[in-house]
């Protein structure tokens, strides 16, 4: 049995913020925002930089508090339940992430294990089984008995990232996952996540590839300045007018013509071309 098949029927985690002001040293990111989470969906995020995309998803994975509103997790503020048991309900892979030096592949990964672990009980072959799971999934098993700090930027991603697998939660929240892979290593994380979705989980995603997001995502969201611009299906809400309005980038949107999901096409803005090949 894999670590998805272990999720098949599995409670599915409600996540909602409501009334959300959020911010940094006295500065206002997000402003009065409502935002629900469909259980079970592929919920990607999307904006220009500085929006608040990730300013939203830190809070909603209780690394920062709103200044007003709530973020609630099955109906419980997330700021009131224990830290360990929100371990075992919500996975969280940050921006940026330090692994201790000298630590391998295998140990580190090992870790996502920690919220399932009860005093003075061994390493079990659930816990085994997980480990391994999440590193055959990212691709990391023969870099196992490798140091982390030795690997490449992408192999170190993918290393994290079955770090979160391991912990078998209901909820992932991914901030910017592809970052540092190439594209076919993006794509077969995004392949991997949809599967994930279909056994259960609820995942949250930052992406900054708008086509990415408009083809996997079974809900998007998109961001700009601190508020939220418009949410729904990608092939009900990504056309030309939001992208435009979303970007200030002038567009064409097309269906993919193997699933008929959206392609956003940019279109070359007036002038900007000649004056870059007259320097």
């Amino acid at each position: 049995m894999t670590a998805n098949d272990t999720m098949t029927g599995a409670r599915r985690a409600e996540l909602r913020g409501t009334g959300l002001d959020i911010g940094y040293d006295g500065r206002t990111v997000i402003d009065g925002v409502d935002i629900a989470i469909p259980p079970g969906s592929f919920t990607v995020i999307v904006g220009p930089n500085a929006c608040g995309k990730s300013t939203l998803l830190r809070a909603l994975a209780r690394l920062l508090r709103p200044s007003a509103g709530a973020v609630t997790l099955d109906g419980r503020d997330i700021h009131s339940i224990p830290a360990k048991e929100l371990a075992r309900s919500l996975g969280l892979l940050p921006q940026s992430s330090q692994a201790p030096e000298g630590i391998t592949v295998a140990d580190l990964v090992a870790r996502g294990r920690f919220a399932h672990q009860r005093l003075f009980a061994r390493w079990s072959r659930d816990d085994e089984r997980a480990v391994a799971d999440a590193m055959d999934r990212t691709g990391v098993t023969a870099l196992r008995d490798r140091p982390v700090d030795e690997l490449s930027g992408g192999q170190r991603q993918r290393v994290w990232i079955a770090m979160v697998l391991a912990q078998e939660t209901p909820l992932l929240l991914l901030d910017e996952p592809t970052t540092f892979l190439d594209i076919a290593h993006q794509v077969e994380l995004l392949e991997l996540i949809a599967e994930l979705r279909e056994h259960g989980r609820t995942i949250v995603a930052v992406l900054h590839e708008l086509n990415h997001a408009a083809r996997y995502a079974s809900h998007l969201i998109a961001m700009r300045d601190g508020q939220i611009i418009a949410q729904g299906l990608p092939a009900e809400i990504v056309t030309a007018e939001l992208v435009e309005r979303v970007f200030d980038m002038p567009c064409r949107v097309i269906p993919d013509p193997d699933d008929g999901t959206p392609i956003v096409l940019p279109r070359a803005v007036p002038g900007v071309r000649a004056e870059a090949q007259s320097r």
